[in-house]
């Protein structure tokens, strides 16, 4: 730990750009000093001056393949990028966390109540709350803290804010109270159980996971206790291209039966083949079944359940092909894996609102402006907020032209991809 005032000095000084570069793109460390200087001065006026603090970071994600099948155990390729969430903690003798995260009110846990609470579904509080409980529960310390967040992990914009922040106070907790002896992948599972029983989303495993263990990564969640993760090592830096996220407004918050739906029709058409999920089923047996499915499960289950077949195996393929070095590839699997998200498990608009549907006119932009170009498809969750692109350096100007003009100015983030997860950074 180290004394705040000297912390703010330190950083002015230069003295942490060396891990900084590993978080951030170059042209950004200077607006990230200022960033975490600010939220270092709202601890002081939060919590009071003098104190010897730590200062943490947990990153978005992205999605790279493997639309809704982590949730039916199957494979997922994603990225931590380099919009994050960061905290300034020290200890308290209160037995009670307090966090402030810029924009929000506290949130305020007693340690002596870690159940759930019916009220507090859908609140930043149960996140806190969960996490507190899940550390507790696997039987590792924990007291209380104070704490200053601020995130640019935009809400709604399907690089998984919720994700970084569980992840940020998971790694809280591990350093300030456990020594870091906890996992990367064992925070991810507490992050997700936080997000399943306290907040009331039935989210899978790969959101949090990207966070938690950073870099490009092949998460196979066949065991979910036990996810198979890979390293992927490629940069897209090399390339020729870069990573948008584009977000075309709209929020996630009112779309948890939308998730929901995903995820039950899945398990529905597995249910019909004598398993639990999809990923425990066997394609041939699935297809020759079809017709009885329909009759059971729906149509649309029937689709989602094809999305899921092919998406799981699109990973290895999408991954193989970026170990080989052929993008082209990569990027032809890309659009594959989008069209199949779109018309097989439909999760690009809700249906309870077909009017707004800003996700497909993204998608329709995308298409002409990067057709035969570079590669894009709907982002995280759907149904709202973001898609993903793949931009040639000569096609970036125009796109982000076409996209600002259409989304505004605020909706095209140009990303990198940063090496680590959830971690102490001073």
């Amino acid at each position: 730990m180290i004394n705040n005032t000297l912390l703010r000095q330190n950083i002015k000084n230069n003295c942490y750009n060396d891990f900084f570069n590993k978080l951030y793109r170059a042209e950004d460390i200077e607006k990230q000093k200022d960033r975490y200087i600010r939220v270092s001065n709202s601890y002081d006026e939060i919590f009071g001056s003098g104190c010897d603090v730590s200062v943490f970071s947990a990153p978005g994600r992205t999605e790279v393949c493997g639309n809704h099948t982590d949730h039916n155990k199957g494979r997922v390729l994603a990225a931590s990028v380099n919009l994050d969430a960061i905290a300034v903690a020290a200890f308290n003798d209160d037995n009670i966390v307090r966090i402030k995260s810029e924009g929000y009110k506290m949130d305020v846990v007693d340690l002596s109540e870690l159940e759930p609470k019916p009220e507090e579904i859908g609140k930043s509080v149960s996140l806190v709350r969960g996490v507190c409980a899940e550390f507790v529960r696997r039987g590792y310390k924990l007291n209380g803290f104070n704490a200053a967040t601020a995130s640019d992990v935009l809400s709604g914009s399907g690089v998984s804010s919720s994700a970084a922040f569980e992840v940020l106070v998971g790694s809280i907790i591990n350093h300030l109270f456990n020594d870091g002896s906890v996992s990367a992948v064992e925070i991810a599972q507490i992050a997700q159980r936080a997000e399943n029983v306290f907040f009331g989303k039935p989210c899978g495993l790969m959101d949090q996971m990207a966070c938690s263990v950073g870099g490009f990564v092949e998460i196979d969640f066949k065991n979910p206790d036990k996810p198979i993760i890979e390293k992927v090592d490629f940069d897209f830096a090399n390339c020729g291209h870069s990573l948008c996220i584009v977000n075309t407004g709209g929020s996630h918050s009112d779309l948890t039966d939308d998730y929901a739906a995903v995820r039950k029709e899945m398990e529905h058409v597995a249910s019909c083949l004598g398993a639990s999920v999809l990923r425990e089923t066997d394609k041939d047996s699935f297809t020759k079944n079809i017709p009885e499915i329909r009759k059971t499960c729906g149509d649309r289950a029937v689709l989602r359940a094809m999305h899921f077949y092919a998406d799981n195996e699109r990973v290895l393929q999408e991954s193989s092909a970026l170990k080989d070095g052929d993008f082209e590839k990569f990027k032809s699997l890309v659009i594959e894996s989008g069209h199949s998200s779109y018309m097989y498990n439909q999760n690009v608009f809700t249906c309870s609102d077909p009017v707004n549907q800003p996700v497909s006119l993204g998608l329709a932009l995308c298409d002409k402006i990067l057709k035969g170009k570079g590669a894009w498809r709907v982002h995280g969750g759907g149904f709202a907020g973001t898609i993903q692109a793949f931009v040639p350096d000569e096609c970036l100007e125009e796109f982000k032209t076409v996209i600002k003009n259409v989304f505004g100015e605020k909706s095209c983030y140009v990303l990198s991809v940063r090496p680590v997860g959830g971690v102490k950074v001073i």
